[in-house]
């Protein structure tokens, strides 16, 4: 299992939008692959975040953006390595890019490639330029947060994960996040998790 270049490593190969896009990859652990992925933290993540998010055991852990202070990220990390990308709430930092093509592989064989990137769509459907870039980075799924609305999708062959917000709350939104499993199968499965109850959030 490589190392996560999660956020001062990785290649730094192109612009988008104004800022860094990293690519990177992660390997499975033991034939498979556990990610919990947050986004909106606004620097106040909900208190049980932690036990609800180390209760999952995952192998990595994705930040969507809008991070606020980066004391969230250290404290994600002492649960598992740490991808972020930038929000817009987010001043630049150079450990943080704006966008992250990850690839998921095993022996060198990519299984799926992730686009994570902070504004991604306009309500159920992918901004133009997000289309544009997933496509051009051959992603098949693309994460994203900033509306805190939990969101799992297809739009023109792409699926999407919003896997909604764990700050402070938005209106009478929930406080969750998304756990997504590449089983040995190879099949993925998305979810949400309510970080209240540590329950699984539905619709």
């Amino acid at each position: 299992m490589p190392k996560a270049q999660s956020r001062s490593d990785g290649e730094r190969d192109a612009e988008t939008g104004g800022g860094a896009h990293v690519r990177d990859s992660i390997g499975l652990v033991d034939g498979a692959l556990r990610l919990v992925v947050v986004a909106d933290t606004h620097g106040r993540p909900h208190p049980a975040s932690s036990q609800r998010i180390a209760a999952q055991k995952p192998d990595r852990i994705l930040h969507a953006g809008d991070i606020g202070d980066l004391s969230v990220l250290d404290a994600l990390e002492k649960i598992a390595p740490v991808y972020a990308v930038r929000g817009n709430i987010d001043a630049p930092v150079p450990d943080v890019p704006d966008t992250l093509t990850l690839d998921v592989v095993e022996d060198a064989r990519r299984l799926i490639r992730l686009l994570v990137v902070h504004i991604a769509v306009l309500g159920p459907k992918l901004r133009p330029n997000v289309r544009a870039l997933a496509r051009a980075e051959g992603a098949s799924l693309v994460i994203c947060g900033h509306s805190h609305v939990p969101f799992i999708g297809i739009d023109q062959g792409l699926h999407v994960f919003n896997p909604g917000s764990i700050g402070p709350r938005r209106f009478q939104l929930p406080i969750v996040f998304g756990v997504m499993e590449l089983d040995r199968q190879r099949k993925l499965h998305m979810r949400h998790i309510d970080c209240e109850t540590g329950r699984q959030w539905l619709p």
